[in-house]
């Protein structure tokens, strides 16, 4: 298949990332870059050999697809002119700041035919690809994502921030509606944005998931660990490690269960890098994205109304 022409809009931490990858893949040719800033968009591209503006809209008619890396303000605007422009659409996480916004987008792009990708990276996580089939019913949920303090990204509080990749990825295993909700959150270093949060989702299954997110801890830690009827599934995303525990029934002659360990052979990938690859062929096939923008939505819903019931415990603790 034909490569597709790609840019990159914002090319800070991240969009440095996405610009990488699709230089270094057969299936994209990356035609040109975009930052308002203009000595950094200008080492970035020439870093790659490409065109450097500090315009998205100079990116019409030069690419087929875009990565939109700004700030999450900046998500509805960019990516609504770039899908009525005829440009299929990676867009960050969060995908936007309000349902409303994620709505407009997810018509837009159908109205007009294009590709709409949200980019929860972890769907892409070599552990979370060899669980394919292995995760059924599960009953309790726990994670932690625990991260350093870093200026980037602190337009949102830690639930749009970080959070949001298991919220995304709990939707996805349980695939059932959320019927309840109980979180708390605490600004730190952010002053009015939230750094840490913990909340406790409940499940139309009856599925209870215990999610806790910190971007204040001194250590890093990316963990999931899944319960389910005969098994647990313990998954760490930084190291790409899944442990799996499975009850084994061995007859009548023991009194009781035996636990069997394994720990699944994991060949370590590049998430990103796979996410991008993910998105190239939705657009090449034009078929549905593995992250569609509904599924962008689904998350955001979700976080959103962690955000809501934490501002509204403290406004009750601390009115005026």
């Amino acid at each position: 298949m034909k490569p597709v022409r790609v840019g990159v809009i914002g090319v800070g931490y991240l969009g440095k990332f996405h610009a990488e990858k699709y230089a270094g893949l057969p299936e994209a040719e990356l035609v040109g870059i975009v930052d308002i800033d203009p000595d950094k968009v200008r080492e970035c591209g020439n870093k790659f050999a490409v065109p450097a503006f500090t315009d998205y809209k100079k990116l019409f008619g030069l690419v087929d697809a875009v990565s939109i890396v700004v700030p999450t303000s900046l998500h509805h605007e960019t990516a609504k002119e770039c899908l009525n422009n005829g440009i299929d659409v990676l867009v960050e996480k969060p995908m936007t700041t309000t349902l409303q916004e994620a709505d407009d987008l997810i018509a837009t792009a159908k109205a007009q035919s294009r590709i709409l990708q949200v980019g929860h990276l972890e769907r892409f996580n070599a552990a979370m690809l060899s669980l394919n089939g292995s995760i059924k019913e599960p009953l309790f949920i726990e994670s932690h994502r625990l991260a350093p303090f870093k200026d980037r990204g602190t337009d949102v509080d830690v639930i749009l921030d970080i959070m949001i990749h298991d919220i995304d990825i709990i939707l996805h295993i349980v695939k059932a509606p959320v019927v309840s909700i109980h979180a708390v959150g605490v600004p730190v270093v952010s002053h009015t944005k939230n750094d840490i949060a913990n909340v406790r989702l409940e499940f139309a299954t009856g599925c209870v998931a215990n999610v806790t997110a910190s971007r204040i801890s001194v250590k890093e830690m990316r963990k999931i660990r899944i319960f389910q009827k005969d098994a647990y599934l313990s998954i760490d995303y930084a190291s790409q490690q899944v442990d799996v525990y499975k009850r084994m029934d061995l007859g009548e002659d023991y009194d009781t269960p035996q636990i069997m360990y394994d720990r699944i052979d994991i060949t370590q990938g590049d998430s990103l890098r796979e996410e991008i690859r993910s998105f190239l062929l939705a657009v090449q096939t034009r078929s549905a994205p593995e992250v569609s923008g509904e599924a962008g939505r689904n998350a955001l819903k979700v976080a959103l109304a962690i955000v809501d019931q934490i501002e509204a415990k403290k406004a009750a603790v601390f009115p005026g």
